[in-house]
């Protein structure tokens, strides 16, 4: 036992929105990073994505998770609502985002250090 560690309390409602542009989508995405591990690069921020943001065909060196909070999670497998979690393996080609009608609102974790790569359409499907 290391009682030197110290639990991390983070109250997201007092944080600001990080606004993130993505030029392929051509929208803007909000973040709140709440905690991160330098050691292994993990992270866990919420995530909120206005209705038609959609991150196109891509693929990660890390695994992903999306907990859906408010709204419909958009993925090239189908829609998922709130209380539902989807996990993405390393190395999976995706794309998800919001409904066109509705903004989305999760909770997004990575197990290590966060990258992304973007495909063409017709790599994706290959």
């Amino acid at each position: 036992m290391d009682e030197t560690k110290k639990m991390i309390v983070v109250d997201s409602s007092r944080m600001p929105w990080e606004h993130i542009f993505n030029e392929k989508a051509g929208l803007t995405m909000l973040r709140k990073y709440l905690v991160q591990d330098p050691d292994t690069g993990m992270n866990i921020s919420l995530r909120r994505f206005p209705a038609g943001y959609m991150t196109t065909w891509h693929y990660h060196h890390c695994a992903h998770g999306m907990y859906v909070i408010e709204g419909t999670l958009k993925t090239h497998d189908g829609c998922f609502g709130p209380g539902t979690m989807v996990w993405f393996p390393e190395g999976c080609l995706m794309e998800h985002g919001a409904t066109a009608e509705t903004d989305l609102t999760c909770m997004f974790i990575t197990n290590k250090t966060f990258d992304i790569h973007f495909v063409e359409k017709d790599e994706a499907r290959a």
